[in-house]
This record gives structure tokens, sequence and C-alpha cells, in this order.
């Protein structure tokens, strides 16, 4: 069975009906990605120009603009230039969030709106560790930013001008992924979150839940057979297509494409439709006790 599910709005602001939303919510609580292949991000005229690579100041992959306080970091030019590449990175932050709310009426009042990237270099040639390297199927944790069992929902949007595909592969459900991996993973240590963050390492205390997300994070990514052999499909995503996941909870990876919008939005788990299916409440059923 797909764990893409193909949507037909071409609007960013569509209406559903309250059971419509309730469904769609379904689908992707339970890890699958909403797929939008008529969804474009409309650059104005002038916006073209910012597809090049040589806005980044090659610090980091990505330009990254922060609503609140409307800061852009990792880009590269003239103030006016900034000023008008912010404003192409916030346009699509609104429509982003407003897609979210329209689709999701019930995540609204609970979303946490994190920054939103402009990701200019392509894929292929990245040289990084087999931890940093997103072409390996991996479910999203970061070491030094636990999240307590929060949700981290993404909205992608591929706005190549050359009519390349962004190209990912899906995993297999979390519930199988989890149930796979669990019993190998190692305990945390006693002590070790306090120690992690008397130390700065982590900027909150790692619970034992996210814990055990970064060692899954990591033993897939570090498993060669895995990357070869688990339930998979190839998945292109056009230019002019958006999508829509869980990023902790859909299993992915990035193999190929350039030029795409990202926005991150984390969720508490009591906002879900269903928090049963949240990664939180699955790994506490497999490990028969709380993680928080």
């Amino acid at each position: 069975m797909s764990e893409i599910v193909r949507r037909t709005e071409s609007v960013w602001n569509p209406v559903l009906a309250a059971a419509e939303s309730q469904a769609l919510a379904a689908e992707l609580e339970s890890g699958k990605v909403l797929f939008f292949p008529s969804l474009p991000f409309e650059l104005e005229h002038d916006e073209r120009r910012f597809l090049d690579a040589r806005w980044s100041d090659g610090q980091a992959k990505n330009i990254s603009y922060t609503p609140a306080t409307r800061g852009l970091k990792g880009a590269a030019g003239s103030a006016d230039e900034l000023a008008a590449l912010a404003a192409m990175i916030a346009r699509y932050h609104a429509q982003a969030l407003q897609l979210v709310q329209a689709l999701l009426p019930g995540y609204a009042r609970a979303l946490r709106i994190a920054p939103t990237s402009f990701r200019p270099f392509p894929v292929e040639g990245r040289v990084s560790s087999w931890r940093k390297d997103d072409s390996r199927l991996h479910v999203d944790a970061f070491p030094s930013r636990p999240n307590h069992g929060e949700r981290i929902l993404r909205v992608f949007t591929n706005v190549n001008p050359d009519g390349i595909d962004r190209v990912w592969r899906v995993g297999e459900p979390f519930t199988a992924l989890a149930a796979r991996y669990l019993p190998s993973l190692p305990k945390p240590l006693p002590g070790s979150a306090a120690l992690l963050r008397g130390l700065r390492i982590t900027k909150s205390r790692r619970t034992a839940y996210d814990h055990y997300m970064l060692q899954l994070h990591d033993r897939m990514k570090a498993d060669a057979a895995y990357q070869q052999d688990a339930p998979q499909e190839r998945m292109p995503f056009p230019p002019g297509a958006t999508w829509i996941c869980f990023s902790d909870q859909t299993s992915h990876a990035a193999m190929s494409g350039q030029f795409l919008f990202e926005q991150t939005l984390h969720l508490p788990v009591a906002a879900l439709y269903d928090p049963e299916r949240a990664p939180l409440r699955v790994l506490e059923r497999l490990a028969g006790r709380a993680l928080i």
C-alpha cells in the first residue's frame, strides 16, 4: 500500500467539510504524505533571480527566515536584495500556514511556528557524515533540540525552473519501523540527560522519548541493508507540487532535486485529531512505559 495520498487542491486556502478534514488528518497522522501535484508557489517576475545558489552565504545549506523576527540567515547580497529575498520567503510562509490551517483547522490554535527555509542547492553531491546524509531513510530527530514528543509538521514545495523533480524515497509506516528497531536500541544512561543539559549539548532536557528517536534516526541511517531492502517507494515531486508530512513519523530520504521551499510547524501531541497515532504513543506502547 502506498504511503502517498494524492490530492486535487490547487489553491492555498481550500474549503473542506469537517468530515473531510478529519479523514485527511487520519492519513497524515498515520504517517502518510499528502501530495498536491497542482499547488505551485508562484514567484514574482523579479524573484526568479533568486533561483541561484549564489544567494547563499556559503556557511549553511539553507537560507532561513524566522517569521517572528523577520530575520534572514544564510543569505548573501545587498540590503535591498536581502529584503526582497526575505519578502519572497515570508510570502511562502504565509501561504504554507494558510494551507495547513485550511486543511486541518483543528491544529490552528496549537501550531508553533518554526523558521521557513529556501533550499537553493542540489541534493546530489553533498558531502556529509552518514548521520547528516539525508539521502538515507530516516525520521527526523535532532541531537541538540529535544522536543519532548512534540510533532514536526513540514510543508514542502518544489520551485525548480528547469522541470527537475524533487525525488524522495518514502519508507514503511512508523509502527513497523519502531517495532523493528526499538528492542535493540540502548536505554538512556542514568544521569545522561542532566549532564547533556549541564554541558549545553542539548537546549533542554533530553527525555527517554528524545533518546529513542535519536537512536532510531541513527540506527536507520547506519543500517546499509535496511536502506536497500526496507519497504519503500520512490516518489518524484515535480515542479509546482507541494507535499506535507509529519517528518518525525514519515520515513523519508531526499535523493535529488534543487530549489525547494519548506515550512516547519510544531504541534503538541494533545492537539492531534488522534493522539494515539503519535510516535510518542507508539513508542510508549512498545516500551510499556511513559517516555516523557
